[in-house]
C-alpha cells in the first residue's frame, strides 16, 4: 500500500482520504484523516453509509496533544454507493468541521460466464 502525506490548507481543520475510491464487494476501505492541532479538539467520528448499510467509528482526541493523523478501516462492506464522512467535534460537543467523499463498492460478478 502506498503512503501519502496529507497537508492541511489554510483554514482546514480536517482532511480525509479514502482508498480505494472504487472496490469490489466485500470491500475493505481505509480512511485516513489529518486533523489540525487545536486544544479544542475532542473527538473525530468516521461514518460509511449507503442505502442499505451503516457503520461508524469514533475516537477521542486530547486536543493539541492528539495524533494529527488517524487511520480507520471498515471491513467487508457490501455492494453500494457509500458516503464516507469525517466529523471533528470540540469540547462542547459541537461539530467543528466535516468532510465527505463518495466511494463505490461494486458486485464481483461471481457466477457469470463470458
Amino acid at each position: 500500500m502506498a503512503s501519502t502525506t496529507l497537508s492541511l490548507g489554510a483554514g482546514e481543520r480536517i482532511t480525509m482520504k479514502v482508498s480505494p475510491a472504487v472496490a469490489f464487494a466485500p470491500a475493505n476501505l481505509v480512511v485516513r484523516t489529518t486533523i489540525e492541532a487545536d486544544a479544542g479538539n475532542r473527538a473525530v467520528e468516521i461514518v460509511a453509509e449507503s442505502a442499505d448499510f451503516y457503520r461508524s467509528s469514533e475516537i477521542q482526541l486530547e486536543g493539541d496533544r492528539a495524533a494529527r493523523t488517524t487511520t480507520f478501516e471498515f471491513r467487508s462492506l457490501p455492494q453500494g454507493t457509500y458516503e464516507v464522512r469525517a466529523k471533528l467535534f470540540g469540547a462542547d460537543g459541537q461539530q467543528r468541521a466535516a468532510v465527505r467523499q463518495q466511494v463505490n463498492v461494486i458486485a464481483t460478478g461471481q457466477g457469470e460466464r463470458y
